[in-house]
C-alpha cells in the first residue's frame, strides 16, 4: 500500500505542483445476499473488499475540480454551475458535480481541489468501482470542506443521489452503504433515507474458505438500460398495490392479484417481484446462518439466491443475447468444481460483470486453474474481507 500511496503522490506533484496532498481511500463492495433488493426498501448483507480506490486531493483555490484517473482522460468540473448537466449524463464529471452541489446545499464551502486517483477495483466488473469513486469524492470533499462531520451513511446516500440525479442511473443504496462503511453489515432500507445497519463478526477465513471473485470479461458498463428495467419493471407491480417499493406491498396479495399484474407489469416483471420477496427473506436467514455458525445452511442459501437470480430476477442474460452467456458459463464451471461443498452466483447488478464463489481452500487451486484456463490469467480475484470503509490515509 506505500508504494501506491508514494506513486500517488509523486505523480500529484508532477501535475499540480508543490502543493502537499491528502491521501484517502474507499473500497469495492461485495453483495453477500439480497440481489437487487436495496431498491424496493428491502434487506441485504454486504461487505466491503480489500480492492480500493486511492485519491490524493488537495485544495486549489479557484472554483474548479480537477480530476486526473489513472487510465482515464483527465477532466475538470465548473463549480459555478451545480445543477445537472445534460451533456455529462453517464459521465464521472456528472458525480463529482453531484457530489460537491450535494455537500454545498447542506451548507458547506465546498470549493475547487485538484486530485490523483488510481483504483485496483475492475470497472464494469460488479465490485462497483462507481460507488467505490462516489464514496471515494465524498471523502476528500469531506475532510477538505465538511471538517469531517458527514458519516458513512451521508456520503452513502450523498453518493447515491449523484448517481441518481447527476449521472442518471436509478440505482440503489446498497454499494455505496458497503463502500462506506466497511466489514460485512447487514442493512434494513424499509426507510431508505435512513438505513438501519448492523455490523456482523464473520471470519470466512476460520471456516477454511475463500471469497472469489470471477472476472468474465464481460463488461456491463454500458448496459444501464438493462440494470433500469429491473426497479422499473418492480415499480411497475408496486403501482398496482398503491405502492412505492415492494417491501410494502402484501405478499398473499401479490399471489393473489398475479392475473392482473401480468397485464399491468408483464411476466418478467412478476418474475422479479418473486425473487425479491424471496430474497429477503434469505438474507435475514443468511445473516442468522452466520451469527448462529452455520456455515453450510449459509452456504444453501448463497447457492438458492444464486438460483432465483437467474430463474426469476434474470439478470444473468443481457436481453436478446444468446450467442454471449459468458456469466452463465462461468457459474456452469462453478457448480462443476464446487458442487454442494461450495456456492456461486451472479454478483451485483449482474449482466455480465462478476460471479461470486466461496471456494473451500483445499479446491481453491482447482478452482483457479478451472476457471483461468476459461476467463484468462488473473480473471479469479482471491478477495479479502476489509474491515474498515472510506478511510484518510495520510
Amino acid at each position: 500500500m506505500s508504494d501506491r500511496i508514494d506513486a500517488l503522490i509523486e505523480r500529484f506533484h508532477s501535475l499540480y505542483g508543490a502543493a502537499e496532498p491528502g491521501v484517502w481511500s474507499a473500497p469495492g463492495r461485495t453483495e453477500i445476499s439480497g440481489n437487487h433488493t436495496d431498491h424496493q426498501h428491502g434487506k441485504v448483507l454486504a461487505a466491503s473488499v480489500n480492492m480500493d480506490m486511492l485519491a490524493a486531493a488537495a485544495p486549489n483555490g479557484t472554483n474548479t475540480v480537477y480530476i486526473a484517473s489513472e487510465g482515464f482522460d483527465p477532466f475538470s468540473v465548473d463549480l459555478e454551475l451545480l445543477e445537472p448537466q445534460a451533456a455529462e449524463r453517464g459521465t464521472t464529471a456528472a458525480l463529482v458535480r453531484g457530489i460537491c452541489a450535494l455537500a454545498a446545499g447542506y451548507g458547506y464551502p465546498v470549493s475547487g481541489f485538484d486530485a490523483c486517483i488510481v483504483s485496483n477495483v475492475p470497472q464494469g466488473s460488479g465490485l462497483s468501482s462507481s460507488a467505490a469513486f462516489e464514496v471515494l469524492i465524498g471523502a476528500v470533499v469531506n475532510s477538505l470542506f465538511c471538517g469531517d462531520a458527514l458519516k458513512a451513511t451521508d456520503l452513502a446516500i450523498m453518493g447515491q443521489q449523484a448517481e441518481n440525479r447527476w449521472f442518471m442511473k436509478p440505482c440503489g443504496l446498497m454499494d455505496q452503504m458497503a463502500s462506506a462503511w466497511g466489514g460485512v453489515i447487514a442493512i434494513d432500507f424499509a426507510d431508505p433515507a435512513a438505513p438501519q445497519v448492523t455490523p456482523v463478526d464473520f471470519d470466512l477465513a476460520a471456516q477454511g474458505f475463500s471469497l472469489c471473485m470471477v472476472d468474465v470479461k464481460s463488461d456491463h458498463a454500458s448496459l444501464t438500460h438493462e440494470y433500469a428495467a429491473i426497479p422499473g419493471e418492480l415499480k411497475a407491480v408496486s403501482a398496482v398495490f398503491g405502492k412505492e417499493a415492494l417491501r410494502d406491498v402484501d405478499e398473499s396479495e401479490f399471489y393473489a392479484r398475479i392475473p392482473e399484474l401480468r397485464q399491468a407489469a408483464g411476466d418478467r416483471g412478476v418474475l422479479r417481484a418473486v425473487h425479491i420477496f424471496n430474497e429477503n427473506r434469505r438474507v435475514e436467514q443468511s445473516t442468522a446462518a452466520l451469527r448462529d455458525g452455520d456455515f453450510p445452511a449459509f452456504l444453501r442459501l448463497v447457492r438458492e439466491s444464486g438460483r432465483s437470480s437467474w430463474m426469476y430476477l434474470q439478470n444473468v442474460l443481457v436481453t436478446g443475447s444468446t450467442a454471449e452467456q459468458a456469466a452463465g458459463v462461468a457459474l456452469a464451471l462453478c457448480e462443476s468444481v464446487l458442487g454442494e461443498r461450495g456456492a456461486s452466483r451472479i454478483h451485483g447488478g449482474g449482466f455480465g460483470g462478476t460471479v461470486q464463489a466461496f471456494v473451500p481452500d483445499d479446491l481453491l487451486d482447482e478452482f483457479r486453474e478451472r476457471l483461468e484456463a476459461v476467463f484468462g490469467p488473473g480473471s479469479c480475484h482471491v478477495m479479502q474481507i476489509r474491515p474498515v470503509g472510506f478511510t484518510r490515509l495520510r
